[in-house]
């Protein structure tokens, strides 16, 4: 998402005040989001984030900015566009960028494999000349053209002071990576000639399309000797520009994150070490605890090692111990969890990991309701707008807290039994820590399911996946005002005290509610999740909408793969059944979730598509193509998560069609033929969550690499203390560690110490040996978000 300043005019004088903005995210050229529309500023907030994971390779990331003219086009302003190899120089910061001019003729991608041989030859009058022999192999990575794949082919010409006849390949019909396997001769009668390879876009009915070319000096080729090499597209004529006019800036701060994931082998001495830790005692020693210990001021870095405890259901004894800790240093109750700790940190990611389709549940329906009313709610006297009747708004605000309020102490059926588990834990130690102190049991659990959880989705609901943008502002001080009533109405003990309340508006607006009875409900609500009794998940009574969009779906049972057979049709899936719909009324087709028996890729040569899936089930196959990738990618996960424990479920499937009475994969004739390709595994387990162990332990790796001289100096510290019977170091030397016991934190760090000595040997290796990387995988991950205007000037 962005926030841009000074936008500059579309077209034509005076054409800035009527803007109409909206921003858009492409991986190259393709489009994986969109903001919402700023109405009519030159200097838009869009305030909106994006964090996503790029399922595919690309080369840039950019951000366009477009009007939306009075007949509803979009006109272009501007882009930012970043090469992939950049992303690392500006992880991390916040900058402004300036806007470049959106030229059709800059805007490529893709490389081409090229082979080449000049050859000395004797003419016919007897003097010796050269021929050029030129094959061009094959294309990778070109753009799609309206959504699909292009109609590619190349032209090949070799420029000097004449120009010789140029060449043409054939069309290759809808593909990205087109194989020409095309060989051109040509005389060279210059001496620094540049061999031109153009690719184009074949259109019948209108101008081909320029994708971009390549210029190879003749001059790097050696006599009778074969250069064979790939060559990224680049711009028209290099991509020289004239000078344009300021067209604005955009402010953006990225996080980009590769990574390089060994083998599995490699990673299970780390992951043994790190899995042991609720075993260790004192729990401070532990590798799990160093690692936070020594990350603490890094809020992201808990993250991995909490899917990983998740996976290996190593999370409930793990933070009990952490818990414990905390609490021995927690010299009052009223102060309980209150703090940014190791403990809190591990809650709050378990929280939104498993805790995800609970929000759905309990806060989507009544979140949709709010925003989409979009009722005048403020009762700040200051705040009010002319016309505004605060008792109105009052009155507003209240219905509004009364239902979110109700949804959320009537969800305790709905609640995650692992979130339960850890409530029950923390319920146990506040009492045992405080024993004197009767409403301790109910603040420790408070703290969290209220003040984190609850009041946190609220307050950002499209962080949480309730809400699929930013809201605008009159609706965000809404939920702001929500938010603030319900942490109060969750703190125990604290709603009948004026000094929780910095506003006096805030304080009168409470004593619209009925304290006692409000109390009775949250002790019933903290009871029955964090009871003594283990709770087994009751099921989800409502339907809840889990996913929806546009989509292009393939009529079923078509032979025929033209163009007329894909139609749009909106596609939604709830935790019940999946369906699609002409708009977004009544449903064309219903599929119960429990029917479903695959969720699989297709091939993109089955309908020379891009993007496409497919949901196998007890009728014939439904053939799907979503709008980018990274759509692609989320409707698998979600759909794989709703059919994922199904007793039908396919062992194979077809990645390709069914078609000319044969699977077009493997040729089998048998349309009820078994699949040719395992199915992706799930993991059939309570905590309904996929886990890439070897990611997240390659993560943890990264992490403890880039932290090495807190790992050394804890070393130090511990060897000062015990170890060595070196002289002591001052307090606060190493007071910024945990250290309970030095010997047994020592032996962790040295363990440590030897494994990430051993993995780093191990990437090394497949750095510098060519082919043995693909046994790697990569995953790269792109968060982007954009922050109010300031001051600063573009760069």
């Amino acid at each position: 998402s962005l926030d841009a300043k000074n936008l500059g005019p579309v077209s034509g004088p005076n054409r800035q005040r009527d803007l109409c903005t909206f921003c858009t995210i492409s991986l190259d050229q393709e489009e994986v989001f969109r903001t919402k529309v700023f109405d009519k500023s030159v200097s838009p907030f869009y305030g909106e984030d994006f964090y996503f994971e790029i399922p595919r390779s690309f080369q840039c990331l950019s951000f366009y900015v477009y009007a939306k003219s009075v007949f509803q086009r979009e006109l272009p302003v501007g882009k930012v566009s970043i090469r992939k190899d950049d992303l690392c120089k500006y992880s991390g910061k916040e900058d402004w960028f300036g806007l470049q001019p959106i030229d059709p003729n800059s805007e490529v991608q893709g490389k081409v494999h090229l082979e080449m041989r000049l050859n000395e030859v004797i003419t016919e009058n007897g003097s010796v000349g050269q021929h050029l022999r030129v094959r061009i192999i094959e294309c990778q990575g070109l753009p799609l053209i309206s959504g699909q794949n292009c109609d590619p082919y190349a032209t090949v010409s070799l420029v000097g002071p004449a120009r010789s006849d140029q060449k043409k390949t054939k069309v290759k019909k809808k593909t990205s990576n087109p194989q020409f396997e095309e060989t051109f001769f040509f005389e060279v009668i210059c001496t620094t000639p540049y061999l031109v390879v153009d690719l184009w876009n074949n259109e019948n009915l209108g101008q081909d399309v320029f994708l971009g070319e390549t210029r190879v000096p003749v001059k790097i080729l050696r006599n009778d000797h074969i250069h064979k090499a790939w060559y990224l597209l680049q711009p028209k004529g290099n991509g020289s520009k004239s000078k344009s006019d300021d067209l604005g800036s955009l402010r953006l701060k990225l996080t980009y994150i590769e990574d390089t994931v060994l083998p599995s082998a490699c990673y299970t001495p780390l992951c043994n070490l790190l899995l042991k830790s609720p075993d260790v005692k004192p729990i401070s020693a532990s590798a799990a605890h160093i690692l936070g210990d020594i990350c603490r001021e890094r809020y992201e870095a808990v993250l991995p090692m909490v899917r990983l405890l998740l996976h290996h259901n190593r999370f409930v004894p793990f933070v009990s111990a952490v818990a414990a800790l905390e609490l021995d240093n927690t010299q009052e109750a009223n102060t309980i969890f209150r703090g940014n700790s190791l403990a809190t940190r591990c809650i709050d990611d378990m929280m939104k990991i498993v805790g995800k389709n609970y929000l759905a549940v309990t806060l989507k329906l009544v979140i949709d309701e709010i925003c989409d009313s979009n009722k005048s709610c403020e009762i700040d006297p200051i705040k009010l707008k002319e016309g505004d009747n605060v008792e109105v708004n009052k009155e507003n605000l209240q219905v509004y807290v009364q239902k979110v309020f109700s949804s959320i102490t009537q969800s305790s059926a709905s609640c995650p039994p692992l979130m339960c588990d850890v409530f029950r834990s923390l319920r146990h130690l506040a009492c045992k820590r405080f024993p004197a102190d009767p409403h301790v049991q109910y603040s420790a659990v408070s703290s969290f399911v209220f003040l984190r959880f609850f009041a946190v989705a609220v307050l950002s609901p499209h962080s949480f996946q309730l809400r699929s943008h930013h809201p605008d502002p009159e609706i965000s001080r809404t939920l702001t005002l929500i938010s603030k009533t319900i942490q109060t109405l969750g703190s125990w003990g604290s709603l009948s005290k004026k000094s929780s309340f910095k506003e006096t508006y805030m304080y009168d607006f409470f004593k619209s509610f009925q304290e006692d009875k409000c109390i009775e409900k949250v002790k019933k609500f903290l009871d029955e999740i964090s009871s003594n009794v283990s709770k087994e998940s009751s099921g989800i009574e409502d339907a809840v909408v889990l996913k929806e969009g546009e989509v292009q779906k393939r009529a079923q049972g078509r032979k025929r793969l033209g163009k007329k057979n894909f139609k749009k049709r909106w596609l939604r899936v709830t935790n019940r059944e999946l369906s699609y719909h002409k708009h977004k009324g009544e449903a064309l087709c219903i599929i119960n979730v429990k029917n479903i028996q695959a969720v699989e890729k297709l091939d993109e040569s089955a309908f020379n598509r891009k993007n496409m899936f497919q949901v196998v089930h007890s009728e014939k196959p439904l053939y799907v193509q979503a709008g980018n990738c990274v759509e692609a990618s989320e409707w698998l996960e979600v759909l794989g998560q709703v059919g994922r424990c199904n007793e039908g479920r396919l062992a194979t499937f077809h990645p390709s069609n069914y078609t000319g009475g044969a699977w077009q994969c493997c040729k089998t004739q048998s349309s009820s033929a078994p699949g040719c390709k395992p199915c992706t595994t799930t993991m059939l387990a309570n905590l309904q969550l996929d886990i890439d162990c070897d990611r997240e332990t390659e993560r943890i790796f990264s992490l403890l690499t880039s932290n090495d001289t807190k790992l050394q100096n804890m070393e130090d510290a511990c060897a000062s203390m015990a170890v060595y019977q070196g002289p002591q170091r001052e307090q606060e030397e190493y007071s910024k560690f945990t250290i309970q016991e030095p010997k047994e934190t020592f032996q962790t760090l040295k363990q440590l110490r030897n494994i990430m000595e051993e993995l780093q040997r191990q990437h090394n290796i497949r750095n510098d040996t060519t082919g043995s990387l693909g046994h790697c995988h990569y995953h790269l991950t792109v968060c982007c978000f954009i922050s109010s205007p300031s001051s600063s000037s573009p760069l």
